[in-house]
């Protein structure tokens, strides 16, 4: 799997608190645990924004003493993972894309800590667990409104690698679009960067220019082509349409919330319980982990039949009786 980032500028930031426990002690009620995020990216890139976002949150609610390092390069990243071990932390949240075995060798080294890591393979050992971004199912829902939307017939997706957590949205969007417009056609670009807007936004341009009427911006730049071009947008783990200048461009986006799997394992920690887990379900609908955000301009804009295929296929989703296709393989134009 492709590393989210080469760039090295090591920073920590402490938030204060008292109390820890360590992993393994059973029936005990810490006020806090100490707990460490590592991210390689800056905070403000909205993939670690999310866990940030949800351990900043568990810290206001007093349940743990929290601190972090970004922007942390690949070959950097187990000296700072050690660091943290050494340093009494009892949860470390993080990334091991890219560095998954050297992250794996560190955890054996410290069983008495728990690791909860975004990571393509499956959990390891005791006290690894694993997590990925499996937003597909707001994705799919997003891919009907474009699908029932398009005029041209004609989407464009930009995304920044086609990675197993990238290729699945995709998918999931373009079956939603072919599932209420077979007719529906497709210009897939991935711009070699997680964060390069002007990259992103000239790759939306010359989509626009192939006749693509509505965009899936999943790199921040892609809302900025559409609004410029005068066409719709879809939006990416955070809500584009607020927090990405998106009003009245950005239809809805399929949001990713961390809040449930890291209180989950927070609490596993101070409770003795932490296991070896793949995360997967905690970031999906049914447990609070992925949703579509609202429609806000755009509630009254959006096709009748639409919106009641959207809520059906959501309740069906929340209920177990319909399944989302998971597809990470790299997707291709259509035309």
């Amino acid at each position: 799997m492709t590393n989210k980032l080469t760039r090295r500028n090591f920073n920590i930031l402490a938030a204060t608190g008292a109390g820890a426990m360590a992993l393994g002690v059973s029936g005990a009620h810490a006020a806090t645990i100490k707990v460490a995020g590592i991210y390689t990216q800056p905070i403000q890139q909205k993939w670690d924004a999310r866990l940030h976002q949800a351990l900043v949150a568990s810290k206001d609610a007093g349940e743990i003493e929290y601190v972090f390092s970004e922007k942390v390069s690949n070959t950097d990243y187990i000296r700072v993972l050690r660091e943290y071990c050494e340093s009494g932390v009892k949860l470390i949240v993080g990334e091991a894309f890219g560095i998954s075995k050297e992250a794996r060798k560190v955890a054996d080294e410290y069983p008495e800590i728990a690791f909860l890591m975004g990571d393509p393979f499956d959990k390891h050992g005791k006290n690894f667990s694993v997590f990925d971004n499996f937003i597909h199912e707001p994705c799919y829902l997003m891919g009907i409104l474009a699908g029932s939307m398009t005029k041209t017939n004609k989407i464009g997706l930009v995304g920044g690698y086609p990675i197993g957590e990238v290729n699945r949205l995709f998918h999931a969007f373009i079956n939603g679009a072919k599932s209420v417009n077979p007719d529906v056609q497709f210009k897939v670009n991935f711009i070699g960067s997680w964060y390069d807007p002007p990259k992103a936004k000239e790759a939306a341009f010359a989509q626009v220019e192939a006749g693509v009427d509505i965009l899936y911006a999943e790199r921040a730049g892609v809302v900025d082509a559409a609004r410029e071009k005068g066409i719709l947008a879809f939006g990416n783990v955070n809500d584009m349409n607020k927090e990405e200048n998106g009003k009245d461009v950005v239809v809805a986006s399929a949001l990713w919330h961390m809040e449930s799997a890291i209180n989950n394992a927070i609490a596993q920690v101070k409770a003795g319980t932490f296991a070896a887990e793949n995360y997967k379900e905690w970031t999906m609908m049914q447990k609070g982990g992925a949703s579509l955000s609202p429609y806000y301009e755009f509630d009254s804009k959006i096709p009748a039949d639409a919106k009641a295929s959207v809520e059906k296929i959501k309740a069906d989703i929340l209920s177990g009786a319909y399944v989302v296709e998971i597809n990470d393989e790299e997707p291709k134009s259509t035309y």
